[in-house]
């Protein structure tokens, strides 16, 4: 990300909008809590050039799967709309720092096996090689049998605490952070801090579901996409065909932009998912958010 002159206002995690709608500004006085300010919307996504990508590639020994594709996808997307990159903290809207990716890890595929969460920072010129290089050397370090992460180890540290004590800590936290001044350490593990969550629910065999974005942190987005579909439609040669899609399901916060922006966003999303060598290669041009 480019580096920014820090002025009056912002935090060590964001940049303070200056320049925005007075409309925008009093809107997080008004819809206080992200669960007073979600919205919920559903899209699917064809997988026809998709997954013939996918297939080619592994024909090459480059092992990509879908979550890279789509994880790859969000980075770009918020590099070329960055209002997505926004959080809502203490009433004020702010433009994240840092590309920031949440997603939960099982270290196998069973009822018992511990699930741990993991946080990964993304360049915005980063394309669908280095993405995948980031996410596989992540998932690789947490799959390793009892291996600990530093979430893991703070949210460990955090419950040898009694239950009061716990309640304080997180409220605290919470006060400091509405204010930007919570340890910047605790920033950096916790997967709150983040500016999308990403969950493959298809991994486990189910279709998505709306997930919440969660009061503590900054979190403004959460993505779920499930298994794959089929289903017959009919084609512009008026023939019935047969095609593959994944549901996609995601929940933002609609206070740090409005919805015309959201559906552009997505839109350029999905048909970089659908259309995924338009990844290989970093974007001719970083666009910066212009309310700062």
């Amino acid at each position: 990300m480019k580096k920014t002159r820090r002025r009056f206002g912002d935090r060590y995690d964001g940049r303070l909008l200056r320049k925005v709608d007075p409309f925008y500004k009093i809107i997080p006085y008004i819809m206080k809590t992200r669960v007073d300010s979600q919205i919920f919307f559903d899209d699917k996504i064809i997988l026809e050039k998709t997954e013939k990508y996918i297939q080619e590639k592994r024909a090459q020994n480059i092992n990509i799967g879908f979550l890279h594709v789509v994880i790859a996808a969000m980075v770009r997307t918020m590099a070329l709309k960055p209002r997505l990159n926004r959080f809502v903290s203490g009433r004020k809207i702010y433009a994240r720092n840092g590309i920031y990716v949440s997603l939960a890890v099982k270290r196998d595929m069973s009822e018992d096996s511990p699930e741990t969460t993991i946080k990964l920072e993304f360049e915005p010129t980063d394309t669908l090689f280095e993405v995948m290089e980031k996410i596989d050397k992540a998932i690789s370090e947490n799959k390793q049998a009892n291996a600990t992460n530093d979430t893991d180890k703070t949210a460990k540290l955090i419950m040898m605490c009694p239950g009061f004590l716990v309640r304080f800590l997180v409220g605290f936290l919470t006060w400091l952070d509405h204010r930007g001044k919570m340890p910047k350490v605790l920033n950096r593990v916790s997967p709150f801090h983040t500016s999308v969550f990403i969950t493959d629910l298809g991994s486990v065999g189910i279709q998505p579901v709306y997930h919440h974005i969660y009061e503590f942190g900054t979190t403004s987005i959460f993505v779920a996409f499930g298994i794959k579909n089929k289903e017959r439609i009919i084609d512009r040669n008026h023939n019935i065909v047969e095609q593959k899609y994944v549901n996609v399901k995601v929940v933002v916060d609609e206070r740090i932009c409005d919805g015309y922006y959201y559906a552009k966003a997505f839109r350029i999303f999905r048909r970089l998912v659908e259309n995924p060598h338009l990844l290989e290669v970093a974007p001719e041009k970083v666009v910066e958010d212009n309310e700062i």
